[in-house]
């Protein structure tokens, strides 16, 4: 009994990705090719033309872009070459599904049904030699609905050939499929340069797009350079090829790139970038010309495994683990492929990797310090980047391998003290001192790091106090959150969330410290009052630790800071921040207070104050520092003095002196690393 075939439940179980949206073109392409080389004459008298066809309404073009005329959407191809033409074997093949007709050039029979996939309707139009050399024609329609339809002769020929035309482009495959006659003719180029490569070269191909005329021929000419040889590696005794190319730095994709092939053509691509050190983007060959890696592999291996719709092949990725398994993966082809590529590539690579080194030091020197002391070992873990590497992406690199260093310090640490006991002792200090100095190293990387960041503080509060594009200053609030985040308290952030080392390093060391919150909503103050001093501190003697231990008693100091607008000139008797700093003092020292354990602070008002003022010396500021009898200081930036009766050392800092004393209390600091210290 025969079977009957649904050519519409066919094409529905047939796969084409959005992603290979042209692959039912680049079938006809190949179909074309293929016809060509069945003439057997020379190939360079094969002629074959893509003419794409575009609809007469434009689409709409919403790019953020350059204004540009928008390209009409595209709705067909015309595929015309003079090859053999639709010979009485080739059309009754074309009329079998799964014929195995051209199976010796790896043809599967399933390109027509990606025709019908992605386009509503194909026609076709051909002329070919009977027996007694006449020219014959014939002509016929393929759809779903009406399968294959014959129809009456078309025009006349003056010699073989086929045009096929694919018409009525889904929308689902149109909208993913590239726009230009450029980049269509790249795509068809690349799926077919076995073509190209070949003894013999490829017949004049051509892509047409109204008046816009690509050559592939020129495109060979134009971004291949045969500086590589043809390689050939060997898995598990099956052979693949390897067609080896340098890709003119005119080309516009820079990314190396490993195609894999099979019945002469691309199946699947693959990115190598970073898959070999030194392999990222273009290339510098002897001349310091630059070029893209690309190589095409193939084998019989992989004809035999490539899937139907030819976008993929049956080949596991990873090997079974099986020692009677003979079965090749696809990770061991690459490891073997990847392999011989850097032993292709040992000159271009050494550069590479040169300049990815220079890159890293460069970016380690100049913005990312903590990771100098470790540099030498990153080195040794094989980490190499692209020289054009973004600054946010070598910083994310550099931080995940000292992650890692750090893991494995944690391991060997572990295991180094879990043998102290059985390992000689000779063995075990050699292996102690190892741990020891990978940890230092380890250690010094985040002591630069906290360094570095001081660094980057005091660039950001310089910046912040000088006018910006518009002449206007920074508000207070945005010089009060860089110094410590608004609202908060010293319950509610870690020990580094605060810079008020910036203003005195002592500040880091304290009880309770509070952001821009009311004194009635301070544990420590017992005040009803909501007036809101910038910032305050409490410090316990003998505990210069922070607030979780803070239990010694009594209080020693309170530290008030008052921050104003840079060159802010509207300081007067009602908006003194010389005497709201001593009210909060007063405040602080006349309630119930507590320490931010909750535990009673014996009274005394003799504890000693210290106010800062961070504050432009304008007129206005200047006058009230007289008033209070204060001093100024050696370098005329600022003001200072002692109030006896609140028992308040006072000091007024201008910006320009707070950047500068706080850069001197540190320059040691930055020397040490290389880091600029003005």
């Amino acid at each position: 009994m025969a079977l009957t075939t649904s050519l519409a439940g066919r094409v529905r179980n047939t796969t084409l990705p959005k992603s290979h949206a042209l692959l039912p073109l680049l079938e006809a392409v190949v179909n074309g090719l293929q016809a060509i080389d069945a003439r057997g004459d020379d190939i360079g008298h094969g002629r074959l033309k893509v003419t794409i066809q575009r609809s007469a309404q434009e689409a709409a073009d919403f790019g953020s872009g350059p204004v540009r005329a928008p390209l009409k959407p595209i709705v067909g191809f015309v595929v015309e070459d003079n090859g053999v033409g639709f010979t009485p074997d080739n059309m009754r093949s074309f009329e079998t599904l799964d014929t195995d007709f051209k199976a010796s050039l790896g043809c599967r029979g399933v390109g027509r049904l990606l025709w019908l996939k992605a386009f509503d309707k194909v026609s076709v139009r051909s002329a070919y030699l009977a027996d007694d050399g006449t020219l014959v024609t014939r002509q016929f329609k393929f759809s779903i609905v009406g399968e294959v339809e014959h129809a009456g002769p078309p025009e006349v020929f003056s010699e073989t050939g086929t045009a096929v035309l694919l018409d009525g482009f889904k929308d689902a495959f149109q909208q993913h499929a590239p726009k230009t006659a450029e980049a269509i003719a790249r795509e068809v180029f690349e799926h077919c340069i076995w073509y190209f490569l070949r003894p013999g070269g490829a017949p004049d191909v051509t892509i047409i797009d109204d008046e816009v005329v690509v050559s592939l021929n020129r495109l060979m000419d134009e971004f291949v350079s045969p500086a590589l040889p043809a390689t050939t590696v060997e898995v598990k005794g099956q052979k693949f090829d390897m067609v080896n190319l340098c890709l003119r730095s005119s080309t516009r994709n820079p990314v190396p790139r490993m195609y894999w092939c099979a019945a002469n053509r691309v199946v699947t691509e693959e990115n190598l970038a970073g898959k070999i050190a030194g392999l990222y983007g273009r290339l510098k060959d002897e001349t310091s010309a630059e070029f893209t890696y690309a190589c095409y592999v193939s084998s019989d291996y992989l004809d035999t495994f490539v899937r139907a719709d030819r976008t993929a092949f049956d080949i596991a990725e990873k090997a079974s683990g099986s020692t009677l398994d003979d079965s090749i993966s696809l990770d061991e082809i690459r490891t073997a492929v990847l392999h011989e590529i850097e032993k292709l590539l040992t000159e271009p690579l050494a550069v590479a990797r040169e300049a990815g080194k220079a890159r890293v030091s460069d970016f380690v020197s100049n913005q990312a310090p903590r990771y100098r002391p470790v540099l030498s070992r990153l080195e040794a873990l094989g980490v190499t980047v692209d020289p054009s590497i973004k600054d946010q992406d070598l910083e994310l690199l550099l931080h995940r391998n000292l992650q890692k260093l750090e893991a494995d310090a944690i391991a060997e640490g572990q295991a180094v003290f879990a043998e102290a006991d059985s390992t000689p002792p000779e063995v075990y200090q050699n292996r102690l001192n190892k741990y020891l100095e990978t940890v230092t190293e380890i250690n010094q990387s985040d002591l630069a790091a906290y360094v570095s960041r001081r660094r980057a503080i005091l660039d950001a509060l310089a910046k912040m106090i000088r006018t910006n594009e518009q002449g206007k200053y920074s508000r207070e609030d945005a010089i009060h959150s860089l110094l410590m985040p608004m609202r908060t308290d010293s319950n509610e952030l870690g020990p580094d969330a605060s810079n008020l080392w910036i203003v005195d390093e002592r500040l880091a060391f304290h009880d309770y410290l509070a952001s821009d919150k009311t004194l009635n909503s301070m544990p420590i103050t017992g005040s009803d009052s909501t007036k809101e001093p910038d910032i305050l501190a409490t410090r316990l003697v003998g505990s210069p630790v922070l607030a979780a231990e803070g239990e010694s008693l009594p209080l020693p100091s309170i530290v008030v800071v008052e921050i104003k607008r840079p060159m802010r000139n509207d300081a007067s008797e009602d908006k003194d921040p010389i005497q709201q700093c001593l009210d909060y003092i007063k405040r602080v020292r006349n309630g119930g207070v507590r320490t931010s354990a909750g535990r009673p602070i014996p009274p005394s008002h003799d504890q000693p104050a210290f106010c800062y003022i961070l504050a432009d010396l304008t007129p206005t500021m200047v006058s009230r520092c007289e008033y209070a009898s204060l001093r100024p200081t050696y370098d005329g930036m600022g003001y200072f003095g002692f109030n006896e009766p609140h028992k308040a050392y006072i000091e007024v800092m201008s910006f320009d002196r707070l950047v500068k004393s706080a850069t001197e209390r540190n320059r040691a600091f930055f020397d040490k690393l290389g880091l600029p210290s003005t």
